[in-house]
């Protein structure tokens, strides 16, 4: 199920390349960034209420669907029924249909993939990218600064700008997107936190390379 994970990676960075290029069309202010959200942390992205599944099972197109995720957390799935997806990635979805399905269909093969996502997991997530040892996605957790982000990312690489970091925020629906500077290296190097900022759900941390 590599091809799974490289979709929701591939997603992160889409995400994250509309974001900034939405502060370069001009939405941008350095308005001070709103007090953060409390949001129930959660360990890694898994499928949630609302979010769009598409099952597939190989040579057998009739018994592929495209559905949303229920309420109760269930998807209906043709010969199976019921089969639980909130709260599981789409690896153990799949396996689990895979099962219920050799009853009916001699060795399936079944994938199963995120083709929008909707769920409140996906939306609070922080991500940070450019030059850090490894650019990421992780979950947002209270309290959750710019500096716990950039250290989740295993710090700057050597090529790093750092006083010239900026971390992205879109306020709400229909709302432009802000910009905030950071200065990284102030806050690494001298102690300075007064551009440590409190995250928020979505926002998207960028760390630019020095020119040479």
């Amino acid at each position: 199920m590599g091809s799974v994970m490289r979709f929701i990676w591939s997603t992160h960075a889409v995400l994250s390349i509309g974001l900034l290029a939405g502060c370069a069309t001009g939405g941008t202010t350095n308005a001070p960034p709103p007090a953060e959200v409390a949001v129930t942390s959660v360990e890694a992205y898994k499928i949630g209420v609302d979010d769009i599944v598409q099952v597939s099972v190989w040579r057998n197109p009739e018994l592929g669907i495209t559905v949303p995720v229920r309420p109760d957390g269930k998807i209906s799935v043709p010969l199976v029924g019921d089969v639980d997806a909130g709260g599981r990635t789409p690896d153990e979805v799949a396996k689990d249909i895979q099962e219920k399905l050799s009853q009916f269909v001699r060795e399936p093969q079944v994938a199963v993939i995120l083709t929008d996502l909707r769920s409140h997991e996906y939306l609070s997530r922080v991500r940070v990218t450019g030059a850090v040892r490894q650019p990421i996605s992780v979950p947002f957790r209270p309290g959750m600064t710019v500096l716990d982000a950039v250290l989740a990312a295993g710090g700057l690489t050597e090529f790093a700008a750092p006083d010239r970091s900026e971390l992205y925020r879109k306020a709400g629906e229909g709302e432009s997107t802000t910009m905030h500077q950071v200065r990284l290296d102030r806050i690494l190097n001298h102690g300075d936190l007064a551009t440590n900022y409190a995250v928020a759900p979505g926002d998207v941390i960028t760390i630019p390379e020095r020119a040479f």
